[in-house]
């Protein structure tokens, strides 16, 4: 049985709908690709670097043998959510149960499916870089840190495509205090504007605390508390077949509707582009 709170029943109202829960800000699809086909498998073989041989001229040459491997992207979770909402309770609210549930059904499972990829990230990532002690937290840390991940993604043709950095709601104490204290526009904006989105030209997105966790997600395990992710956009690929779906049957023995919604993931950080995804630790 729900727990309906008694100002939810019929009664004057103040609002049409319930007021939205806390919600994080999703990232996954700013800085991923995003397959949205209804294949089980996604194929993207490379190839290996050609070797090019400078020489006195000579008109001469030697053809190399060169290797094709395959790199594949496989759905392999589910991410699911279910509730029962029971007829009475449908019909003796003021708003539209079934609308409202659903709404939050579908944030929960995106949610969800955002910290799976931002896990998987710095898991699969081969970068990696650790922190001065302290962090994101300590303003004196971050100008080094953002020059020094600059450095390791700088000379490669997909910086074109943008820059990130996931942080935790707890670093930004040091981002913003650094762009209040660091040169004169930018440093005045941000005392009269507030938190920046973009550091040194990398775009910043902020998630909860406790979003890069020691867990095991369906076919993952992740080892990253204590870690964050930087790299480069569009490196990566997120797979969900037909998005997040949603049902509504009923159940024996109940009045009312169940409802489910739910979506299947894969995450792939592609081999010849995994160096461009940066698994960062705080020290």
């Amino acid at each position: 049985m729900n727990t309906i709170s008694t100002e939810s029943y019929r009664r004057k109202y103040r609002m049409a709908s319930f007021a939205k829960l806390l919600r994080n800000a999703l990232v996954a699809e700013a800085i991923c690709e995003v397959d949205r086909g209804d294949a089980k498998t996604i194929d993207s073989p490379y190839g290996s670097q050609p070797a090019v041989t400078v020489q006195s001229i000579a008109g001469t040459y030697s053809p190399a043998a060169f290797t094709l491997t395959d790199d594949t992207l496989t759905v392999a979770d589910e991410f699911i959510v279910s509730e029962h909402i029971y007829d009475f309770e449908k019909v003796l609210t003021n708003f539209d149960l079934f609308a409202s549930r659903i709404d939050e059904q579908n944030y929960a499972v995106k949610a969800k499916i955002d910290q799976y990829v931002l896990n998987n990230l710095c898991e699969d990532g081969t970068g990696s870089y650790t922190t001065a002690a302290d962090g994101f937290t300590k303003p004196g840390n971050i100008n080094k840190i953002v020059a020094d991940l600059t450095g390791k993604v700088s000379g490669y043709a997909d910086v074109y495509k943008g820059l990130y950095i996931v942080i935790e709601q707890s670093d930004v104490t040091g981002f913003m205090q650094a762009q209040m204290a660091n040169g004169f526009s930018f440093a005045d904006s941000a005392l009269k504007n507030g938190f920046f989105m973009n550091y040194g030209g990398w775009d910043l997105y902020v998630v909860q605390d406790s979003t890069f966790v020691d867990d095991t997600y369906g076919s993952k395990t992740w080892t990253n508390d204590g870690h964050r992710v930087a790299g480069v956009k569009k490196t990566s690929t997120y797979a969900a077949p037909r998005g997040v779906q949603y049902e509504e049957k009923g159940v024996t023995g109940k009045t009312g509707m169940e409802t489910v919604t739910f979506g299947y993931i894969g995450h792939k950080v592609w081999t010849p582009k995994a160096a461009l995804t940066i698994d960062i630790t705080i020290g």
